[in-house]
């Protein structure tokens, strides 16, 4: 079985998937450096409309999804320029074996969390 990496972001201040939020993900290298790999934007279930990382494309190693929840956090009414919390979140993880990997951001305007979901 090849891996492959799926992800989506629920908006637990509002109890709705969070539409329309750029992901971003980049493999980190031995040395730090970060290579941007792959973009998406989630759809109205809060998820990608395909793997962020696809079996064709999988390689274990570290990886960071990155989170552009302050552009969604202002177009959903829940933070603006003087008030933003967050901004930009990063999750870094490691993938050592081939298999699905699902890595969801659970989202508010002051906090977020994760877990390795199924």
């Amino acid at each position: 079985m090849a891996g492959y990496l799926t992800t989506h972001v629920l908006d637990t201040a509002r109890g709705l998937p969070a539409e329309g939020l750029v992901i971003m993900l980049f493999r980190i290298g031995e040395d730090g450096t970060r290579e941007g790999i792959a973009q998406a934007v989630t759809n109205e279930d809060g998820r990608t409309d395909e793997p962020i990382l696809p079996k064709e494309a999988f390689k274990t190693g570290t990886y960071e999804l990155l989170f552009h929840a302050g552009h969604y956090l202002r177009a959903t009414m829940q933070g603006d320029e003087d008030t933003l919390f967050l901004n930009e979140v990063p999750i870094r993880f490691t993938m050592t074996e081939e298999s699905h990997y699902h890595v969801p951001l659970l989202l508010s305007p002051y906090s977020y969390s994760t877990y390795r979901g199924s």
